[in-house]
């Protein structure tokens, strides 16, 4: 018998954006919990703007949309344009904690896209935005395979770290936060490789984190049998960090060498 309470909660059903709403408000507004201080992303190579579907969304999808082994340590795939879009809208651009940016290889001039100064070299997101303890993770990274082995990933991660740790004070000015994370699958070597690379340590490991789709479940490990997600397999997730003192201890040194090459 009930001892004095309820349970009214009904599980949210998946929405369907309509149309018009799958590339976001006109201007668009970025919702984002930090303030953005273009002036960090940026070096003579590569510079990190915010992805605005109705500018970035149909190169992007051009270059990732056939290539679904991109995302084979993701715990989550996009199957369709509106698919992406929506994701972006709901988990991205409505979520102030969350944020999406393109980036852009200003080597690379793109003929079609004059504006840009470059060519759409991928995309990367800040993730978990915590204002009050002074964190967040970069995620979400896809580096399209035509740039691989290229200044891109490295000079992102830089300018990233840099913008997101650097004092306020300091010129030029950056975030001042106190920890940023990099998760990654544990057989996602190349990524795990770039953060260590740049800086980052190993704080440890995740288990179980997520719950795979069904399109992705040969990327993790079998559950128990008999759970409510059963048939679906679950992730682990590798966690590194860098953190304040370990940015002032040499990272940054590290990170300034390399945009300033």
């Amino acid at each position: 018998m009930s001892q004095g309470f309820v349970n009214n909660y009904t599980p949210a059903q998946v929405p369907t954006l309509p149309e018009s709403e799958l590339y976001g408000p006109t201007p668009y507004d970025i919702n984002f919990a930090y303030p953005l201080h273009e002036e960090m992303l940026q070096t003579p190579r590569l510079k990190i703007v915010p992805f605005v579907p109705s500018i970035h969304a149909e190169t992007y999808w051009a270059h990732v949309g056939h290539r679904p082994e991109l995302f084979k340590f993701y715990p989550f795939l996009s199957r369709t344009l509106p698919e992406f879009l929506t994701w972006l809208e709901l988990n991205q651009r409505r979520n102030p904690h969350q944020t999406f940016f393109a980036l852009i290889d200003l080597t690379r001039p793109d003929p079609a896209h004059p504006t840009w100064g470059g060519s759409l070299a991928g995309a990367v997101a800040l993730c978990n935005a915590a204002p009050a303890n002074l964190g967040t993770e970069i995620g979400y990274v896809v580096v399209f395979p035509e740039f691989h082995h290229t200044h891109v990933a490295k000079e992102m991660v830089g300018l990233l770290l840099r913008y997101l740790l650097q004092l306020p004070g300091a010129s030029p000015s950056g975030l001042g936060l106190r920890r940023v994370e990099w998760r990654a699958h544990p057989k996602n070597a190349p990524s795990i490789g770039l953060a260590e690379r740049m800086g980052f340590t190993r704080d440890g490991l995740l288990k179980w984190l997520w719950v795979l789709p069904d399109v992705l479940t040969h990327m993790g490990d079998r559950g128990r049998e008999g759970d409510p997600a059963e048939g679906r397999s679950g992730r682990h997730t590798v966690v590194l960090s860098v953190c304040w003192d370990d940015w002032e201890g040499g990272v940054r040194d590290k990170v300034e060498a390399l945009l300033s090459k």
